[in-house]
């Protein structure tokens, strides 16, 4: 008996490990591997000698932790209050449906409509035209770029943070009231510190994938705003320096990867607030 469940065990483990093996193994050795050969396709350590080297490479790495760190900062700002406030709504299922709603609209087709909103003659400049400002150059600019990033990040913080809330027991925050604590010193001494692994869930939902971001670098921030994700692209698709481009992302492994090491929940579950 104990056979036949282990081979049903590895029955069902075959297809998870034939897509782990081919679409996240391979192609992070893929890039390891070519990481090392040069544009004449010659074994060479001089890729990472050139990126660590290279005072441009260094600066984009300083600004895509830079913007990545905004974008994470002012998405939790928006999206903590946001959680907590749908968290106590009586329908709020629905409210949390109408937050993932915009995750099922491809980035492009987002990218464009906020392209024409922030558009001379888009209707952010016409409000602005509207309350006598006038017209601005809103598109291509960092603040564009930061805001529209934001935007689209914002439902992959709130969702961690939500389950956070919904899975802290009442107990506490009735205990703490019994205790005579007031509303603000509840929620920093008992429901900050409890729903703490959401927020980490979702620093790491926002933060990793701000890193590498590209398209809208090059859509939203007009080329103003190079991060590693815009060299990336120019080393596999223009240049095709497939090697400093394979160098460049392992950088971005390596700092995706000591992210989820800072911001992993390394307490045991069932801990109770200080």
């Amino acid at each position: 008996m104990m056979t036949l469940t282990k081979r049903k065990t590895w029955f069902y483990f075959i297809p998870y490990g034939l897509w782990l093996a081919l679409f996240v193994i391979a192609p992070l050795a893929l890039i390891f591997y070519q990481s090392f050969f040069s544009l004449d396709h010659h074994f060479t350590f001089s890729n990472y000698t050139t990126y660590f080297q290279s005072l441009t490479y260094l600066k984009m790495t300083l600004n895509s932790v830079w913007y990545a760190l905004l974008i994470t900062v002012f998405t939790g700002l928006i999206s903590y209050p946001t959680a907590y406030f749908l968290h106590g709504l009586k329908h709020r299922q629905f409210w949390l449906l109408l937050v993932i709603l915009p995750t099922w609209i491809n980035i492009l087709l987002k990218a464009y409509a906020f392209i024409g909103i922030f558009s001379q003659a888009g209707l952010a400049n016409q409000f602005l035209s509207f309350i006598g400002i006038g017209p601005q150059q809103i598109l291509f600019t960092n603040a564009s770029f930061i805001f529209v990033a934001t935007y689209i990040q914002i439902p992959f913080m709130i969702l961690p943070i939500y389950n956070a809330l919904d899975d802290l027991s009442p107990a506490f925050i009735n205990a703490s009231q019994d205790l005579g604590a007031s509303g603000w010193q509840t929620f920093r001494r008992v429901i900050f510190p409890l729903t703490l692994p959401g927020v980490k869930a979702g620093v790491q939902a926002v933060f990793i994938p701000s890193l590498s971001l590209f398209m809208l670098t090059r859509l939203i921030g007009g080329n103003k705003v190079i991060t590693l994700g815009t060299a990336i692209e120019e080393h596999f698709l223009t240049t095709m320096n497939w090697g400093m481009g394979s160098t460049i992302g392992v950088v971005l492994i390596v700092a995706m990867v000591i992210v989820m090491l800072l911001t992993g929940d390394q307490k045991p579950k069932g801990g109770t607030p200080r």
